[in-house]
């Protein structure tokens, strides 16, 4: 016997009530939607510095302006740190906190890696350094955040 269609959503699959139900997902009413989302923006923003100007890219991420085949490599990173910002965008906006959290969380492995990779470079300045390390734990944080529950809304309006 066949289910009824709507025990399912609507046809694409997508079903919005989500956003009152407490259903696990990010409201526009949780200040944690936009903290992800400004997060994605810095991210984006990151990555389209590395891929329209490697130069400056370089410089912030901590490495000498490379040469030839190196800012290509640099270019790599911005596409990175773009799709980073799409995932986190796409999923704060239509999938679970638990899906946000995890990702964030994965995505620790990033500044990790850059870490490590300019430290063992030694070409990095202090504040080079601590971009890298500010941007771990930032993830960190958001991503325990994420752990908490919803906000209550109060519907008696």
């Amino acid at each position: 016997m066949k289910a009824p269609a709507r025990a399912f959503g609507h046809a694409g699959g997508m079903d919005r009530r989500h956003l009152a139900t407490g259903d696990g997902r990010l409201s526009p009413s949780d200040l944690r939607l936009w903290i992800v989302l400004a997060m994605a923006l810095v991210f984006l923003a990151l990555g389209g510095v590395l891929l329209a100007t490697p130069a400056l890219g370089a410089l912030i991420y901590g490495v000498p302006e490379p040469e030839g085949i190196g800012r290509t490599y640099l270019r790599a990173i911005g596409a990175r740190d773009a799709a980073l910002a799409l995932h986190l965008a796409g999923l704060s906006l239509l999938s679970t906190r638990r899906a946000v959290m995890i990702v964030l969380a994965g995505s620790l492995a990033i500044p990790a890696c850059d870490l490590a990779l300019i430290l063992s470079a030694g070409t990095a300045a202090w504040w080079q350094v601590a971009l890298h390390g500010m941007s771990a734990g930032v993830l960190a944080v958001i991503a325990l955040w994420m752990l908490a529950p919803a906000p209550r809304q109060d519907h008696s309006a």
